[in-house]
């Protein structure tokens, strides 16, 4: 069965990119465009993994990391943020509250992919 990954970002164009580099690698991809819907979808579906952009016009991507860690259906979903943020703050905060990594946009393909197989183990 394929493992199922929850995009969070509120750009489409890289939204979809990035939706066809994880489905071409078998991975059963849905897709939020803000951190309610996120959130939302989090505790319906039960994704394996939450790649969750920062800055987003709804519910930004720390609050939401925060919400997810508040509820028992969802604070043990592996996170990993991609975001165009390259704030070492913000990445030092995220990381010590538990979130697999950090990527800065743009990333290599690769790279991802390496990370995102990396946080299923």
């Amino acid at each position: 069965m394929a493992k199922k990954i929850l995009i969070v970002d509120d750009e489409t164009d890289f939204v979809e990119l990035l939706k066809y580099r994880l489905a071409t690698n078998k991975f059963d991809v849905t897709v939020a465009e803000n951190g309610v819907i996120a959130l939302e979808k989090a505790r319906k579906e039960r994704p394996d993994l939450i790649l969750l952009d920062i800055k987003m016009p709804i519910e930004d991507g720390v609050s939401t990391y925060e919400q997810l860690k508040e509820h028992d259906e969802t604070k043990d979903i592996p996170v990993i943020f991609i975001t165009a943020f390259p704030n070492i703050a913000v990445k030092e905060r995220v990381l010590k509250m538990g979130a697999r990594d950090y990527i800065t946009k743009p990333y290599d393909d690769d790279d991802l992919l390496e990370k995102v197989r990396k946080a299923f183990s």
